[in-house]
């Protein structure tokens, strides 16, 4: 990621965070949308899960220019949702879901470029929270 997408990430996270709760659950709803399989590994309140996502979210997109400072937690984070059931697969369809979270969030705020942006992001991030780091390029749907 260079500076500018970085400026880019935090400068629209920054303007979906007043819809933080209304924007989680769109993203939940969109997750089991593209994939009802993973209803299941969410057994808790999804209103908390969603509190910690984009509690988590802001931490992350926050420290963006520093990201491997958060490697470790970065990591342990990927090693909890293993033990949940997360499949390297998975990333791709949380990937697919945030970008559609944000897309319908930011409206034409959410341009090519800061789509582009936040893929480099979510592949930096889900790259940390996977000991292989090799997952597909997220490319939502609608913006290939």
């Amino acid at each position: 990621m260079n500076d500018t997408q970085i400026r880019l990430v935090q400068r629209s996270f920054a303007q979906v965070q007043p819809i933080a709760a209304d924007a989680a659950r769109l993203f939940y709803r969109r997750l089991f949308e593209l994939d009802p399989d993973l209803r299941p590994l969410f057994r808790h309140d999804l209103e908390a899960q969603g509190d910690k996502l984009m509690a988590m979210l802001g931490r992350v997109i926050g420290s963006l220019e520093q990201l491997e400072g958060l490697a470790g937690a970065l990591r342990g984070l990927g090693e909890r949702h293993t033990a949940y059931g997360v499949q390297p697969r998975h990333y791709r369809t949380v990937g697919e879901a945030l970008l559609w979270t944000l897309e319908q969030g930011l409206g034409d705020a959410f341009t090519p470029e800061v789509a582009a942006a936040w893929r480099a992001a979510y592949r930096r991030i889900s790259d940390l929270m996977t000991v292989q780091g090799t997952l597909e390029p997220v490319v939502p749907r609608g913006l290939r």
